[in-house]
């Protein structure tokens, strides 16, 4: 295997690899926002607890959906950087 195929071979690894970590990102985004704001509220509402005066799933829909954000970004952040540094694409790497 030559130089070019196995740096094809690596970068399409890379290229995988950060498509399921975006992916997974992705979905928990979804069932969060989309899912326990709308299509889940109801049942969050009647069996969940209270925030407040607030019922869990208008909850969801309002502050959770928000911070869920914040976070998948800080483990979104992580991953990748952990991600580069396997691959050799980190700062520390030099092909960056």
């Amino acid at each position: 295997m030559s130089d070019s195929e196995q740096t094809t071979t690596h970068a399409a690894k890379y290229w995988w690899a950060k498509l399921r970590i975006l992916l997974g990102i992705l979905i928990v985004w979804f069932l969060v926002s989309f899912g326990c704001g709308i299509l889940f509220r109801e049942w969050l509402d009647a069996n969940m607890i209270k925030i407040g005066n607030a019922p869990f799933g208008f909850w969801m829909a309002q502050q959770g959906s928000i911070v869920c954000f914040v976070l998948l970004l800080i483990v979104y952040n992580f991953m990748m950087n952990r991600l580069d540094a396997k691959f050799g694409y980190d700062e520390k790497g030099g092909d960056v």
